[in-house]
């Protein structure tokens, strides 16, 4: 059967856009974006809290964070972790690292302490950028790591001299207050301030003339892979490159001096790629905004009135739901974009009439995605919604639906596994060339295909439809959550003989996680008590957004005719109350 590589699309729904870009092989993804924003370099790039930065100010912070860097040591292809939120020091030192060629090695910073071990020992980090808040959990784990330096920054330091005050004042300064010059722990810790005063007037080194800099690794970022343990996902310059170009053709409607509400994380494909690199190539203004809370966001719509915003639908469900914005004027919003998780046709449907009672002409478009391929790759057209589609394959990317774990296509209207080529998808997952097989895979076309693991339909016109997905994934609230390895850490603890978590369907969260427990013949007479204690222990162990929503402790875990745990049983079983 003939490849069906989808581009007619582009004639049908864009006048002038161009279905194939010319992608800039040898540049950097800081030398890009320097690029592309010379000509506008004394507009606002970002604005945090009411402190705001031009291009040019931004670059030069770039240049002496970078110089910064290197007066510690740190040199081409070497990797640094970047333990922090949405804040100037964070976009500053991705850039930065970017700038001298080490690569960024990005954290939740709500991560367990053990995963931040994970996250830096396999990448083999030897220094970090931490938001104060994660000082204790680095303390925890520091003597099993390479780390040898942290950067330590608080959310307060870009902050306007008042909002500082108040932001100590309330918190008491607790973390600056316990970051010494030499941790008690070993770890060597100095403050934003003082590293970036190391490299004011330092040198940096030259670049490499004619060193073709495209499939370099940039940024490792983290996902679940096949098996549902998280995997580092190497992405080089072209990939975000790539995108940047691709999302400025897709969106259609992006322009110099826009002003983009900055919510998805740094540390997320998404916020990475699309709200961040993609954003400041354009010219955008960036609104950072280190944490979501519906209220805050509404205040920041009323003050900003931003032109873009890109979230995760419940982001969208939160701010209806908060009430905050209703009889305000949302004329200003032209791009609304959904991603992340799967957006339901009621929620589409009720955030467009929102959108135009308060005097907005955007829809909401959804968009679809991995990790694996910096973030969308697909998104609905500005004006060609078809109700249950994720819309068409960026430019230069190529869509087909296969037959599950074959190269064997299928005809339109057929589902089966979502496969994508294109100049987005990942280099690999770090140190571990069997994963990497497993969903790099080059087809008889000769092109090499990402094996997304989900499934869905595509139409005659290239329209793709996702319908669910085959591995075992729980999208809360818009962040991947990993069934096996939550397993992996209940199973670990004393009490426990085996257990299946499960996703169940949330009004609010789409999603949550839940955990039937099978305890030990000899722990059962003390059940509560353990319950109480898997919690605590879940809670030390796994990130915050990763904890079970609920606990459950029953004798057996239902089983298929061949012996395997009957997941969808679990799912009916586990169905929280539709009012919690």
């Amino acid at each position: 059967m003939q490849t069906k590589q989808i581009r007619t699309p582009w004639v049908q729904f864009y006048e002038g856009v161009r279905a194939q870009l010319d992608y800039p092989q040898r540049l950097s993804l800081y030398e890009f974006m320097a690029q592309r924003t010379e000509q506008f370099s004394h507009n606002i790039c970002y604005d945090y809290f009411g402190r705001k930065a031009t291009y040019v100010q931004l670059h030069e912070h770039i240049q002496t964070c970078a110089a910064a860097f290197c007066s510690l040591g740190v040199k081409r292809g070497d990797r640094v972790s970047i333990c922090m939120p949405n804040t100037p020091e964070a976009v500053i030192s991705f850039y930065a690292l970017n700038r001298i060629g080490a690569v960024a090695n990005m954290i939740h910073p709500l991560s367990a302490a053990v995963e931040i071990k994970h996250y830096v020992t396999v990448s083999e980090s030897r220094y970090i950028v931490a938001v104060d808040l994660c000082l204790p959990k680095l303390r925890e784990v520091i003597e099993e790591t390479g780390l040898k330096q942290c950067i330590v920054v608080s959310v307060a330091d870009s902050m306007p001299f008042h909002m500082k005050l108040g932001y100590n004042k309330l918190t008491k300064n607790r973390n600056k207050k316990s970051v010494q010059t030499k941790d008690c722990l070993g770890l060597d810790c100095i403050l934003w301030r003082q590293f970036m005063a190391l490299g004011k007037g330092a040198q940096l080194p030259g670049d490499e003339d004619g060193h073709s800099k495209g499939d370099d690794v940039a940024a490792i970022l983290y996902s679940g892979g096949t098996t549902g343990c998280p995997k580092g996902i190497k992405l080089t310059n072209l990939n975000f490159n790539a995108l940047a170009m691709q999302g400025e053709e897709m969106c259609a409607c992006l322009a110099p001096g826009d002003r983009l509400l900055a919510i998805m994380p740094v540390f997320h494909g998404f916020g990475l790629g699309i709200c961040i690199h993609t954003a400041l190539c354009v010219g955008c203004m960036d609104i950072l905004l280190p944490g979501f809370n519906a209220e805050h966001c509404a205040q920041l719509f009323r003050k900003y009135k931003p032109n873009i915003i890109a979230g995760v639908p419940t982001l969208y469900e939160a701010l209806l739901m908060s009430g905050s914005l209703e009889g305000y004027d949302l004329s200003f919003l032209k791009c609304v974009i959904s991603g992340g998780d799967s957006l339901s046709v009621a929620l589409k449907q009720k955030v467009d009439l929102f959108l135009h009672q308060h005097g907005s002409n955007a829809q909401i478009r959804e968009g679809y995605g991995l990790t694996e391929c910096v973030t969308g790759s697909c998104l609905t057209p500005l004006h060609g919604y078809r109700e249950g589609s994720i819309g068409i394959p960026y430019p230069d990317t190529y869509y087909k639906i296969v037959k599950p774990q074959t190269e064997i296509e299928l005809p339109y209207g057929e589902e089966g596994e979502i496969v994508l080529s294109g100049p987005t998808v990942m280099k690999g997952y770090l140190n571990d060339q069997e994963e990497t097989d497993k969903v790099l895979k080059r087809h008889g076309d000769g092109r090499v295909w990402l094996h997304t693991g989900d499934l869905g339909v595509m139409d005659s016109d290239g329209f793709v439809y996702f319908r669910q997905r085959m591995k075992r994934l729980i999208i809360s609230s818009g962040y991947c959550l990993y069934p096996q390895y939550i397993e992996s850490v209940i199973d670990a603890h004393e009490g426990v003989r085996m257990s299946c978590v499960v996703g169940v369907s949330h009004p609010y969260k789409m999603q949550v996680a839940k955990a039937f427990i099978v305890l030990n013949e000899d722990a059962k007479d003390r059940k509560e008590e353990l319950l109480c204690d898997i919690k605590k222990h879940c809670e030390k162990n796994l990130a915050k957004y990763a904890w079970p929503y609920e606990y459950e402790v029953i004798d057996e875990l239902p089983r298929t005719l061949v012996g395997k745990v009957a997941y969808n049983a679990l799912i009916k079983e586990g169905r929280p109350d539709e009012t919690a």
